[in-house]
């Protein structure tokens, strides 16, 4: 199958990705290139916690603030 003229334009402007809708059943679709589709695949096939120390590291720096007390307490604390 190959990409109507619209399609490669689309692509070419937004190389992120293009969302298509099925105008048949209204279902949304996006248009990747066969790269960003591959990184995508492999990053849905790994086990999730495989990430989980990594996003601990991301995110330790705001998650330590002092402020975040507050946060952890906001059913005590709410009016």
């Amino acid at each position: 199958m190959n990409l109507t003229e619209e399609q490669s334009k689309a692509v070419a402007e937004h190389p992120e990705g293009v969302r298509l809708i099925d105008p048949q059943t209204n279902r949304a679709y996006v248009l990747v290139s066969f790269e960003a589709f591959e990184r995508v695949r492999e990053l849905l096939a790994d086990d999730p916690k495989d990430a989980y120390a990594a996003v601990d590291r991301a995110f330790a720096e705001g998650w330590n603030d002092p402020q975040m007390d507050d946060y952890d307490r906001y059913e005590e604390l709410k009016p």
